[in-house]
């Protein structure tokens, strides 16, 4: 079939036209995310780094150590078997959220259906964004914990719906502000997020607060999203509580979990939502459309690690208590004045005086990287209510974090040092 020579196909453009860059128009949800804090610091490090510097990094979460032995060794053995290649079920393998359930019922006796509440995700920060989109929509209205682990503000944005921070240092006052949120605002928040032990802050709670929110929950009609992510990594005692061991949990909300840390498993992507079947259900739904499941070996390997490697968790959770301890007790001895975390792979460090009263957080950060070669994250990069803060991971060695102490200590003292010989040369 031919053209005729009027067809717009041969319609001729204007040079002007042909010149004229064609614009890229991206949706508002994407105009709505901000620009990345961290990329000034990412570039000093990148830039160092490349000029043969030794840059210690404190700033991403990101697990330095290796998994169990038997995880590994499971994993290539099921890479080896042909059968292992092939697409899996969005959810998970039906095995691997025995072993879930399983975990659950251990840990905090709390009893799940592996098939109507349980789900796999690829890691909990996939699955709460996809939970996200399963709940909210334009117009709808989430509380969020503040200071903001980022991918809880923005998962609630990209679903197009809206974000109300409240402050999440004091547990009571917490409560006291979802509840009057819950009694002026409306349309009524629809969602609640909790996040203990939080990240960036480390705060911690007790069992009871979760009995409080469940009750919340179901006087004001908002759903509930518990992520655990540091579940595995306490100290001196302490062992994190479950959102779903609080009675009627499971009529109101879900959790997520994750084998990031206290596994080591962070490339891996392995993570798990569980609870209130309906909810779970609507994350199967979107994960449907989205994406196949997790590769199989990993699955498989997965279920050694929840079987078999509770000692090496314990054992994990000890290491990083000593790198808590380390770095926490080197800082306080620069006049630091920090209280050692319950849980939690970070540190939250209040700037010391007189730093705090002369710049913010991102330009101290900087400072600490640039003149001491380390590298952590400034608390304005988790919102407004974390100025004044830094977040250290305890990611490095005990022997590293002890380098950084002393980077840090020089850092300061140099910099002090050169404000007073400025200060004697004005006034001489």
């Amino acid at each position: 079939m031919s053209h005729d020579q009027d067809s717009p196909v041969h319609d001729s453009v204007e040079p002007r036209e042909a010149a004229r860059p064609f614009k890229i128009d991206v949706s508002d949800r994407v105009k709505r995310l901000p620009a990345y804090l961290f990329a000034r610091i990412n570039q000093v490090k990148y830039e160092k780094r490349r000029a043969g510097i030794d840059v210690i990094d404190l700033g991403m979460g990101n697990p330095s150590d290796a998994p169990a032995d038997i995880v590994v060794e499971k994993l290539a053995e099921a890479a080896r078997d042909p059968k292992n290649h092939g697409y899996a079920p969005a959810t998970g393998l039906m095995s691997l959220r025995r072993e879930v359930a399983a975990k659950y019922l251990k840990q905090w006796g709390v009893r799940l259906d592996p098939e109507r509440e349980t789900i796999v995700t690829l890691g909990s920060k996939e699955g709460f964004s996809h939970m996200c989109l399963a709940l909210l929509g334009p117009g709808d209205t989430a509380i969020v914990p503040a200071p903001s682990y980022p991918a809880h503000l923005y998962g609630v944005y990209l679903a197009s719906a809206n974000a109300v921070t409240l402050d999440v240092m004091d547990s009571e006052r917490y409560l006291s502000n979802i509840a009057y949120a819950c009694q002026h605002l409306w349309p009524k928040p629809k969602l609640v997020i909790l996040n203990y032990p939080h990240n960036p802050t480390t705060v911690t709670i007790e069992p009871q607060f979760y009995v409080d929110v469940v009750k919340l929950a179901k006087k004001y009609g908002f759903m509930v999203i518990s992520d655990l992510a540091y579940a595995d990594v306490t100290f001196d005692g302490y062992k994190t509580p479950s959102f779903l061991a609080a009675p009627g949990a499971k009529d109101v909300g879900v959790e997520f979990t994750t084998m990031s840390k206290g596994y080591n498993m962070a490339g891996w992507r392995v993570g798990f939502c569980v609870g209130n079947a309906e909810m779970v259900r609507a994350l199967a739904t979107i994960k449907g459309y989205y994406d196949y499941g997790m590769f199989t070996p990993i699955q498989i390997a997965a279920i050694v690690a929840l079987r078999h490697t509770d000692a090496q968790v314990e054992a994990q959770a000890k290491v990083y208590q000593r790198r808590r301890d380390v770095l926490v007790d080197g800082l306080n001895r620069l006049g630091w004045n920090l209280t050692p975390p319950r849980a939690s792979m970070f540190v939250w460090a209040k700037i010391p005086e007189p730093w705090a009263s002369k710049m913010g957080s991102l330009e101290f950060a900087t400072k600490l990287l640039e003149e001491g070669n380390v590298a952590v994250s400034p608390g304005a990069g988790f919102g407004e209510a974390g100025e004044g803060y830094l977040r250290l991971a305890l990611v490095e060695n005990e022997n590293r974090l002890r380098q950084a102490v002393r980077c840090i200590g020089k850092c300061l003292e140099q910099a002090a040092a050169k404000k007073q010989a400025r200060k004697v040369a004005k006034s001489g």
